[in-house]
């Protein structure tokens, strides 16, 4: 098996962590002292605090899908393309679906966060 086959292995099964409802098993792909900021925040630092980023989105979203969309070659990394569905439905929840994509490169994570806002509000279809 190739580097990109492995990779793409990898990135299926990060994914399937992420639909999981199981926070440890989306903080075990990374190192013990691993990071991961979301939308250039604060870095978590160690899966404890990996787990907890993990949980929000679970708690948030308990019908959580997160697709593997593709991998991308960068100049320093490999980019992991993805997409979230789910309902809004954790607690405080507005129960509104939405659809958000978004990449992974370098233990950041980004999505466009004023779609994510306007679609929080009104859903995905609105």
């Amino acid at each position: 098996m190739n580097d990109f086959a492995r990779l793409t292995k990898f990135a299926t099964r990060y994914a399937e962590a992420w639909c999981s409802q199981n926070p440890e098993s989306v903080a075990a792909f990374f190192a013990e002292n691993g990071s991961l900021s979301v939308n250039d925040g604060p870095a978590a630092v160690g899966r404890a605090a990996i787990a907890e980023i993990a949980q929000g989105f679970m708690r948030d979203f308990p019908d959580m899908i997160v697709t593997f969309d593709k991998l991308e070659p960068k100049s320093n990394a490999t980019a992991f393309d993805w997409t979230l569905t789910g309902t809004n439905a954790g607690p405080g929840g507005t129960g509104k679906r939405v659809r958000i994509s978004g990449l992974i490169a370098g233990s950041k994570g980004h999505f466009d966060s004023t779609e994510y806002e306007r679609q929080l509000k009104h859903g995905v279809d609105n």
